[in-house]
């Protein structure tokens, strides 16, 4: 980027594009402008970028539906599944 490119650069820090990594997966979102409008004033309000309102709306949307968000509650999860099953196993049948 020469420097007149980088004198126009008016995004903020947090909006600037982040290093590339292997584990990171982006994807193009679009929205209609009262959507944006609503958007962007609740994350100046917040003081928060984009980035960390979308991570915690999808946060909250897996929570919504019990799915796990990263690798620990997916495994306690899968704990509790087995645990369960193996409860229910050990019953014995009523005659």
């Amino acid at each position: 980027m020469d420097d007149t490119a980088a004198a126009l650069d008016l995004r903020s820090p947090e909006e600037a594009p982040m290093p590339r990594d292997e584990d990171v997966r982006r994807k193009l979102v679009e929205f209609d402008a009262e959507t944006w409008q609503a958007v962007d004033l609740l994350a100046r309000d917040q003081m928060k970028s984009f980035q960390e309102l979308a991570s915690e709306a999808f946060r909250d949307l897996l929570r919504k539906y019990n799915r796990p968000s990263d690798l620990k509650a997916a495994l306690k999860q899968s704990a509790r599944t087995s645990e369960a099953a193996g409860s229910q196993a050990r019953k014995p049948r009523r005659r």
